[in-house]
């Protein structure tokens, strides 16, 4: 296995697949793959360059909030950011087998730090959303966090629906804020 450090210094900045032979890979999507690269740090390396720039300015706008991973470096086609060690919000709501009052208060704080960092788009889809070893939320894949406009949460209701725990968020966002209760029941069903 090459030391990550000599593979960005012998490529210029640029990472590949092929070059990371070796350590673990975590994730692959459709805007490119994902490999852990020590115990707190993964990588991802995109396919396109407008993905590219489009996470890292979501993850550059990010740095202050606690929903976001560290973001540790990027080059010409990746991105360093802490490793998540800890389940997706849907697995970890199938294995508890319950939304809880914290849970619902860390979405409704998630949504409310989208919208202090500047993201116009105030969504994320619960296979984006982790909860780490210390029960902190955590959040990728940014890359429409400013491409798209959304003030709601439609695809989290969606997804909460899809998965049997809307009627319990609901029920905490009317306790927590009616305003969003009320404009949210009706996106949700």
């Amino acid at each position: 296995m090459n030391n990550f450090k000599d593979i960005v210094s012998r490529n210029n900045g640029w990472v590949s697949i092929e070059d990371l032979v070796g350590y673990k890979k975590i994730g692959k999507g459709s805007d490119g793959s994902i490999f852990q690269i020590s115990p707190e740090k993964c990588i991802k390396i995109f396919e396109k360059e407008e993905t590219f720039q489009n996470e890292l300015l979501a993850y550059q706008a990010g740095k202050s909030s606690s929903v976001i991973p560290t973001l540790y470096e990027y080059g010409r086609n990746y991105i360093v950011i802490e490793f998540i060690n800890g389940p997706s919000l849907r697995h970890y709501l199938k294995s508890e087998k319950e939304l809880s009052e914290s849970t619902a208060q860390k979405l409704l704080f998630m949504l409310d730090e989208f919208k202090r960092i500047g993201f116009t788009r105030l969504d994320t889809q619960i296979r984006h959303i982790f909860i780490n070893e210390l029960g902190e939320i955590k959040v990728i894949d940014h890359k429409r966090a400013f491409s798209r406009k959304t003030n709601a949460p439609v695809r989290l209701l969606k997804d909460l629906r899809k998965i049997g725990f809307l009627d319990e968020f609901l029920e905490y966002v009317e306790i927590f804020s009616w305003s969003l209760y009320n404009e949210w029941k009706s996106l949700a069903y």
